[in-house]
C-alpha cells in the first residue's frame, strides 16, 4: 500500500495539528514497515521550506523601510509558493503511483485518489467568531466540498464524531475516532532537568501552567483575571505561567496581561521549543486548560504523563479525553477557577490524587494505537483485508 501523506502543516513552527500529523506519520512508518507512507513535499523541499519559515522576524538591525520591504517580499514569495503548492501536490499525486491520499489538515486537494481526511475539530464551522474572517471564508468555500469528496473522515474524539454526524450530515460508518497519542518524551523528569528548565526561563520554584496558542476559544482572559483577583501573597507563592504565542484576536488578553497581569506576577514566555515542554509540564503545580471548545486537547494528557495534575474545562472533547482523571470546571465559572488557583497556592497537596492517577491514564494514549486505527481505515477504503498485527512490546 502506497499512501500520499500531506506533511506541509509540519513545516512551520508546530502547534497541535502539526504535532499530531508528524507523530501519526512517524508511527505509521514504524508500525507498518512493508507499506509506504510518503510524506509530502519530500525532504529536499522540506528543508528549503523550513529555512523560509525560520527566517521570519530576524530584522532587528535593519531600518524600518528595509524591514517593510523584506516583509512585502516575503509575503509575495509566500503567495507565489502557495499557488505553486497546489499544482505541485496534484502533479505528485498523479505521478507517484499512490493508492490513497491522506489529508491530515482539514481541506484536501482534488487528486482523483481514494481520500481520507482528518478533521480535528469543527470550531470554524460552529464558532466562526473565534477565527479570522479569511479562514472562515476559505472553509465556507472549500471545506464542505472537500469533506464531500472524502471516502472516510478521521476525527480525534467521539465528541467530534458526533458533531460530524450532526452538523456535516456524515453517516457514522464514514467517520472514525482515532484518539491521539502521547509522545515518549512526556514522562516524569529528573529534579536537575526541571531545575535547569526553571533557570533557562527564569521561573520560580512553584507555578501553574497554561500551554497553547492564546486565542479566543482558549479562554485565557478568564484565567488571567482569576489569577489577578488573588491576594498578592498567593500570586507570589504560585505565579501563573503562559507558554504559547499571541494568536489571532488576542489583543484584549495581551493588553490585559501587559497592563495588569504582568505587574501582578503573571509570566508569559511565549513559544518554546518542543524539547522544553516535558520539563515545563513536570515542574508545574498544575496544568490549567479553561478552553471553551476543543477537538481533543493534548496538553492535559501530556501534563498527566509528566506527573502533573490537570485542571480543565468541561468542553465535551476535553471531558472525554481526561475522563475522571482531571479536575473539571465550567469555563465560565470565574469564582471556581479563582478558588482552584487559591487552593493550589495554599496547599501543595491539593491535587495529589489527580497527580497519582494521571500517568497511568496518559499511558493509554499511544501513537501506535492511533496508527493502527488509521491503517485500518486506509485498508477499509481500499477494500483490503484487515490482517491482524500484534502490538509491539513496550521498550
Amino acid at each position: 500500500m502506497r499512501v500520499l501523506f500531506n506533511g506541509v502543516t509540519a513545516l512551520k513552527p508546530k502547534t497541535g495539528i502539526a504535532h499530531a500529523a508528524a507523530n501519526l506519520h512517524r508511527a505509521l512508518v514504524d508500525t507498518f514497515p512493508t507499506d509506504t507512507f510518503w510524506l509530502y513535499p519530500g525532504e529536499r523541499i522540506a528543508r528549503l521550506a523550513r529555512r523560509f519559515f525560520s527566517s521570519g522576524g530576524k530584522q532587528a538591525n535593519t531600518s524600518a523601510k528595509s524591514g517593510r520591504l523584506k516583509t512585502l517580499a516575503k509575503s509575495a514569495l509566500g503567495a507565489v509558493a502557495k499557488l505553486g503548492y497546489g499544482a505541485h501536490f496534484q502533479a505528485t499525486a498523479r505521478l507517484g503511483r499512490f493508492d490513497l491520499y491522506h489529508e491530515p489538515n482539514f481541506v484536501p486537494f482534488r487528486t482523483g485518489l481514494p481520500l481520507v481526511v482528518t478533521v480535528f475539530d469543527l470550531s470554524v464551522l460552529l464558532f466562526p467568531q473565534w477565527h479570522p474572517a479569511e479562514r472562515v471564508k476559505a472553509h465556507e468555500q472549500a471545506f464542505a466540498r472537500g469533506i464531500a469528496r472524502a471516502d472516510h473522515v478521521l476525527v480525534g474524539t467521539e465528541a467530534v464524531r458526533a458533531e460530524a454526524q450532526r452538523h456535516l450530515g456524515l453517516s457514522l460508518d464514514r467517520v472514525t475516532a482515532m484518539l491521539c497519542g502521547v509522545g515518549p518524551q512526556f514522562k516524569p523528569q529528573r529534579a536537575e532537568v526541571i531545575a535547569a528548565m526553571r533557570a533557562k526561563h527564569n521561573l520560580p520554584s512553584r507555578y501553574t501552567l497554561y500551554v497553547g496558542t492564546i486565542e479566543p476559544r482558549k479562554n485565557i482572559g478568564l484565567l488571567l483575571r482569576a489569577f489577578c483577583d488573588l491576594p498578592s501573597e498567593l500570586r507570589a507563592a504560585c505565579p501563573l505561567v503562559l507558554v504559547g504565542g499571541w494568536g489571532w484576536k488576542s489583543d484584549t488578553e495581551r493588553e490585559y496581561f501587559h497592563s495588569d497581569a504582568r505587574h501582578r506576577g503573571a509570566i508569559h514566555i511565549g513559544y518554546v521549543p518542543d524539547e522544553d515542554l516535558p520539563a515545563l509540564f513536570a515542574g508545574a503545580e498544575a496544568l490549567l486548560y479553561p478552553s471553551f471548545y476543543e477537538g481533543f486537547g493534548m496538553p492535559p494528557v501530556e501534563a498527566m504523563a509528566c506527573g502533573t495534575p490537570a485542571v480543565t474545562s468541561t468542553a465535551d472533547a476535553v471531558c472525554e479525553v481526561v475522563g475522571k482523571h482531571a479536575l473539571k470546571l465550567n469555563p465560565n465559572d470565574f469564582a471556581g477557577w479563582r478558588d482552584v488557583l487559591k487552593q493550589i497556592a495554599l496547599e501543595p497537596s491539593f491535587l495529589n490524587d489527580y497527580r497519582k492517577r494521571g500517568p497511568a491514564h496518559a499511558a493509554t494514549f499511544t501513537w501506535e494505537a492511533c496508527a493502527r486505527i488509521t491503517w485500518g481505515v486506509y485498508r477499509k477504503v481500499l477494500g483490503l483485508p484487515l490482517a491482524e498485527i500484534p502490538l509491539r512490546s513496550a521498550a
